[in-house]
């Protein structure tokens, strides 16, 4: 432990902005129980105020992506910070339902930027025997945050203004994450693609003392060079096949709209009160922050594939569960429905949540590394637009029995797409993965 404390310290601080992203995630599930209250909206009004922050992350991965390899992750990572400040001081002030759409909108385009700069700055940081247990900080960080949002939510049911102080709280962790990100370097990846490589010894150096460092620094140059000789559209096939699939195995299984709607889909299963909907999310969202500890601890030992496994499957079974609580009526759907979202949240934490984003920053080039990212996680945010902007209209048309066994056959379809696509990248090197992946196109 104490001889990676410079990269554990770098990774916490950078797991910050994951922090963010999962508790703009959660907020809203307890807000909208206010906001109703507060503003009329129809199923979809609801659907895409929710569903707007994608919309912000759109646009925020693709102005970020251009950006992120020419002026650094740690540059992106600050900007992000600021404009989480701002956002969530518009989303405390907003009048009406359009300004606190445009509000969450502009969240959003700090959400795109920080779900790649985050993992990438982990991965890019990270020595390849730590990487998978350094970039799953990422997603610990997210389901923290969601944890930190579902308390919030509950604490301040009762306050004045209670939905406005909760979407207002996430503007605390930003100012932490931006004066903390001013400590630290970028990463020596980045310093060697912009020819800084005193810069980039000196951080390999602070991450592993006992590294060879010149040799890691003409790994680095090497793989930037092979860049230059691989075309573009044969080098980035299967990287990106293997970067979007699993984005959208990691959202169209339906973890969102769990998140996102729990308190709505367990009023319809039965709970009246919204304190008694409210401590039920707190217990999912404890159940999948301490899960993730279980992916952190496992993912460099038994590998990723494995672990994709067991949690599609367990995703799949509660999912069957879910979805028998709305169709049958029995004395204990309610519970029913608790009980298999805690499960469903225990499998997806700790499989498809931290390794669909550890994948994402494991199989892209040095050199494109940044902007490819970008593209992967916009569509992740794209499939988390339509996915959580339909889900309250697919409630309300097909119910809910049928909208979790779509869910379910999704997982099914992912489970295939990981047995027969997806790598196996435990303890490789991000420029071994590289160069694999060139491999299989030439």
């Amino acid at each position: 432990m104490k001889k990676y404390l410079f990269l554990y310290v770098c990774a916490l601080t950078a797991s910050l902005g994951g922090l963010l992203s999962g508790y703009d995630t959660g907020v809203i599930s307890g807000a909208l129980l206010y906001i109703n209250q507060s503003f009329e909206m129809n199923s979809f009004m609801l659907g895409f105020l929710v569903s707007s922050v994608s919309i912000g992350a759109v646009v925020g991965a693709l102005i970020n992506g251009a950006l992120i390899d020419k002026i650094g992750r740690k540059k992106i990572m600050l900007i992000t910070a600021f404009v989480f400040i701002i956002a969530s001081i518009f989303c405390y002030l907003s009048q009406n339902v359009l300004e606190l759409i445009l509000s969450r909108i502009l969240i959003g385009c700090a959400v795109g930027a920080v779900s790649f700069a985050g993992p990438l700055y982990l991965s890019e940081i990270s020595v390849k025997e730590k990487r998978g247990e350094i970039v799953s900080f990422h997603q610990l960080a997210i389901t923290f945050g969601i944890l930190f949002s579902y308390l919030t939510n509950y604490f301040c049911a009762n306050l004045e203004n209670n939905w406005r102080v909760m979407l207002l709280v996430g503007a605390f962790p930003a100012i932490i994450l931006f004066v903390a990100m001013l400590l630290f370097h970028d990463t020596p990846r980045w310093y060697v693609a912009k020819g800084k490589i005193d810069k980039a010894k000196s951080v390999l150096k602070k991450v592993d003392s006992t590294m060879d460092v010149e040799a890691e620094i003409k790994n680095i140059e090497a793989t930037l060079n092979d860049n230059e000789k691989i075309k573009f559209e044969k080098r980035f096939i299967m990287p990106f096949v293997i970067g979007i699939g699993i984005m959208f195995a990691q959202i169209a299984t339906g973890i969102n709209a769990i998140i996102y709607y729990a308190p709505t889909i367990f009023k319809m299963v039965g709970f009246s009160s919204n304190q008694d909907v409210l401590f039920a999310t707190v217990i999912i969202g404890l159940i999948n922050f301490l899960m993730t500890f279980v992916a952190i601890a496992l993912v460099d030992k038994i590998g990723r594939k494995p672990l994709l496994y067991i949690g599609l499957g367990g995703m799949l079974i509660n999912l069957l569960i879910l979805a028998s609580s709305f169709g049958f009526d029995f004395l204990f759907a309610k519970y029913l429905a608790v009980i298999s979202c805690a499960l469903y949240i225990v499998s997806f934490s700790m499989s498809l949540g931290p390794i669909g984003l550890l994948l994402v920053a494991e199989v892209f080039p040095l050199k494109y590394r940044g902007s490819a990212m970008s593209i992967a996680i916009l569509s992740n945010f794209v499939f988390n637009f339509m996915v959580t902007g339909l889900f309250p209209i697919s409630l309300h048309k097909i119910g809910g029995a049928a909208t979790f066994l779509i869910f379910a056959l999704i997982c099914v379809i992912s489970i295939l797409f990981v047995k027969y696509v997806v790598p196996e990248t435990k303890g490789v090197s991000l420029e071994e993965i590289e160069a694999s992946m060139n491999k299989v196109m030439i």
